[in-house]
């Protein structure tokens, strides 16, 4: 069991912890009197402000307040799931009868069912996930408006902005299961962004930055990130296409992440189990180049995707889930390793802060001078990615680099290849991780990839 003790309760929620606490036991006790063999069940409370300023105006201030409940029954292995937004003792009651009635018509699935109870969490360290921004609107107001105008002073040529916005969320949940598991914590998400467009010559370009982070200390400055969009904008300005070539392609950072999410999608269990990943049967195989580690690390401080336990209330655990470019292990809840003939990874609901690394990662001008020339990838358009094959094809913008620097502009092209090669492919992986999410990467240099040009 996971209680807060009572000075740690936070109070700026419209129910307490220990309010969902109950409300998850009362959910589980009308499961069993309604005839359930099984029940789990998620209970959340959250809210959130968000502030837009565009053109030194406050164009929107969006402020949420939501709460939500979903209960999952088994009668044997017959499952059912309802939720609702309603706490009232007749909303949850009707919530888990509506659960049980669907139960009732589902046909029996040998692999439904909750966790194994030997696997779930027994002890609770502190993530530190919970830092509240306590932050007037008007303060946002100020902000937004000094990241805004961080971007404008980068040059005359940015003329218009798509705004600067400060966002804060605050959420609390409990889950709990018959099996006896109570668990949950407050968690917290802060971001600040902000999108230019500059204009030369009649040709408008555009280019944002933004920062995410559980704790605002660790937020980029408002000027900083202003001027990081505004630069990034002049820079795209005077961007062309260029002759279909195959070049080395180095994925900037932000979305170098992405590559990492393709992997995660190719050994996730629903991909497996259904056969439809190029990495089928990928475990013991050699995937990426020998040099190549990728670490799950769910006990990471302040991590945006950390937790103590998965969707389950299965025990997470740091582990290499690629070794020397070998994968070790895959991305599975407790229904796909059954449907698998496996064991959970407790990783049910996704991953928990997925790094990559390779030896000594390097600077970003290091991987410039490396790569000597090629294309550089800061935005990617389109999801042309077949899971089953592996082909990759994509539209991209960047810059062309000659001499291991950045030459020009390039737009509306086209980077394709396959994902196996490109695995195989990765050169070296940048210093540079920018932390947006549950996949963490340095910029990725792949030897070579297709670009299709003008």
């Amino acid at each position: 069991m996971n209680t807060l003790s009572a000075e740690k309760q936070p109070t700026r929620f419209s129910n307490t912890y220990s309010r969902l606490e109950q409300i998850a036991r009362d959910i589980l006790d009308h499961a069993k009197r309604g005839g359930a063999s099984a029940c789990e069940t998620h209970v959340s409370d959250g809210f959130g402000q968000t502030v837009t300023v565009r053109k030194n105006e406050v164009e929107t201030i969006e402020y949420n307040r939501d709460k939500g409940l979903s209960v999952t029954v088994y009668i044997g292995q017959k499952r059912g799931n309802a939720s609702t937004s309603d706490f009232t003792p007749q909303a949850i009651s009707e919530t888990v009868s509506a659960a049980l009635s669907i139960a009732r018509h589902t046909a029996t699935d040998d692999c439904a069912g909750l966790a194994d109870p030997e696997l779930l969490a027994r002890s609770f360290p502190d993530l530190d996930l919970y830092h509240p921004w306590n932050l007037p609107v008007e303060k946002a107001i100020e902000l937004a408006r000094n990241c805004e105008q961080s971007a404008f002073a980068v040059d005359a040529r940015i003329s218009n902005s798509e705004g600067a916005s400060i966002s804060t969320d605050e959420s609390q949940f409990v889950y709990a299961n018959s099996l006896g598991f109570v668990g949950g914590c407050p968690y917290s998400r802060h971001s600040i962004s902000c999108v230019a467009i500059a204009e030369q010559n009649g040709a408008k370009q555009r280019d944002y930055w933004y920062s995410v982070a559980r704790d605002v200390q660790d937020l980029e400055a408002v000027e900083q990130i202003g001027r990081k969009a505004g630069e990034r904008t002049v820079a795209r300005l005077g961007a062309r296409q260029i002759p279909t070539c195959e070049v080395p392609v180095l994925f900037e950072a932000p979305v170098a992440a992405s590559l990492l999410g393709h992997f995660a999608s190719a050994v996730s269990g629903s991909n497996l189990y259904r056969k439809s990943t190029f990495l089928l049967n990928s475990m013991g195989q050699q995937i990426f180049g020998g040099n190549i580690n990728i670490r799950e690390w769910p006990h990471l401080p302040k991590g945006l995707a950390s937790s103590v336990f998965d969707d389950e209330g299965v025990a997470t655990a740091t582990r290499n889930v690629v070794e020397n470019g070998i994968v070790q292990g895959y991305f599975l809840s407790s229904y796909s390793a059954r449907k698998l003939g496996m064991q959970t990874t407790g990783n049910a609901g996704g991953v928990h802060n997925l790094i990559i690394e390779n030896g000594e990662p390097v600077g970003f001008d290091v991987l410039l001078k490396q790569m000597n020339r090629g294309l550089l990838v800061t935005e990617l358009m389109g999801h042309g990615i077949n899971t089953v094959t592996g082909d990759y094809s994509r539209g991209a913008s960047g810059y062309w680099i000659e001499n291991g620097e950045i030459s020009f502009p390039v737009e509306e092209i086209t980077i394709a290849g396959n994902l196996k090669e490109m695995f195989l492919g990765i050169a070296a992986i940048g210093n540079d991780v920018v932390v947006r999410g549950s996949k963490l990467s340095g910029s990725i240099l792949i030897d070579h990839m297709t670009v299709a040009g003008g």
